[in-house]
């Protein structure tokens, strides 16, 4: 059994191969939109429809092996980064993503004037700004 069938197995999922495919993609790292990740997992299996792999990150997602991000105005994107309350920082100028480390101490990183009898176990914070190379282009 390969380390992602048993990954799966693991978090109470099927062992399917667009799963499996789903996660190979992901893997390779950074924040995939869902027609980025279809494309990647269509050259690895003979066919796949675009709605089987959003069914496939949405279990991946609740299952914790696969993260949903949303910056404003973008569409949404995935990552296999996980558990670990980073954060992201987004270019105005052309929509890439970087992570960020957690923004100061533990998670969740930050701490809430009022919680309103929450337990707060994460926080999600997006900065914005631009890429070195949307910085060189500003100044052309």
């Amino acid at each position: 059994m390969s380390p992602l069938e048993t990954l799966l197995r693991s978090r109470g999922l099927r062992v399917t191969r667009p799963r499996v495919a789903v996660l190979e993609v992901l893997s390779q790292g950074g924040h995939l939109e869902v027609d980025e990740i279809a494309t990647q997992v269509r050259g690895r299996l003979e066919s796949v429809s675009t709605q089987a792999v959003y069914d496939v990150l949405g279990a991946l997602s609740r299952a914790g092996l696969a993260r949903r991000i949303e910056p404003a105005g973008s569409p949404a994107r995935y990552e296999s980064r996980v558990n670990d309350n980073h954060h992201h920082v987004v270019c105005r100028g052309c929509g890439e993503i970087a992570d960020v480390d957690c923004a100061v101490g533990e998670a969740p990183c930050l701490d809430p004037s009022s919680a309103s009898g929450f337990v707060i176990d994460e926080a999600e914070v997006t900065f914005w700004g631009l890429c070195p190379t949307c910085q060189l282009r500003s100044t052309d």
